[in-house]
């Protein structure tokens, strides 16, 4: 099994380097960390007084590791769920925050398990998701990555800004798309002629 700090490492490489992208809520964005981020823990690394677009640029890999374990792995306590679940949904909360712990809840819901669907974990999202992989032991991780891959799929439904991150120009799949299926078992990937048929009405 993968450390976390190799985990890590892969998620910093599919985000890349910097972007400041006018279409991303995120804004200004290195590694994967946004502005927004490093804001929230005051890392003004040019010690200028603030944190600017220049201290984003700054960020180097092995910070924004460090980050992503701390603020989003440990503290919202993806290291207490199943050891098999823990990649993608880290990577995914990397990518959409707390809404990666409510397509777990959600998914282990529909399992007809009884749990709240808030976003965090606790107790009852730890011990819910060991009795949802107990149950399913073969196909929960990928059931997890199908259900991500489907949060972005309604994502860009809803906003036409965020299509390009589904669906590249050439209409093939898009970088979100492709993220979500490194997590899934490739007979449960979308093939091109499927993806092109779902992503259809954006026009």
């Amino acid at each position: 099994m993968q450390s976390v700090r190799e985990i890590a490492g892969e998620i910093v490489g599919r985000e890349g380097g910097f972007v400041n992208d006018p279409d991303d809520p995120g804004g200004a964005t290195k590694y994967g960390v946004t502005i927004h981020t490093m804001r929230r823990l005051g890392l003004d690394l040019d010690r200028d007084g603030d944190v600017d677009v220049a201290d984003v640029r700054a960020l180097s890999r092995d910070r924004a590791v460090d980050i992503f374990i701390e603020h989003y792995f440990v503290r919202p306590r993806i290291d207490a769920l199943p050891r098999p679940l823990q990649a993608s949904v880290f990577d995914m909360y990397v990518n959409a925050g707390a809404n990666a712990v409510k397509i777990l809840q959600r998914l282990i819901r529909d399992m007809r398990i009884e749990i709240s669907v808030d976003g965090v974990i606790g107790p009852q999202t730890i011990a819910a998701a060991e009795r949802a992989l107990a149950a399913a032991p073969e196909h929960l991780v990928d059931a997890y990555g199908i259900a991500r891959r489907n949060y972005y799929y309604r994502l860009a439904d809803q906003r036409a800004a965020s299509r390009k991150y589904a669906r590249r120009r050439d209409g093939g799949k898009g970088g979100w798309i492709r993220r979500a299926e490194e997590f899934i078992s490739a007979r449960y990937h979308l093939s091109d002629a499927e993806h092109r048929a779902r992503v259809a009405a954006w026009g």
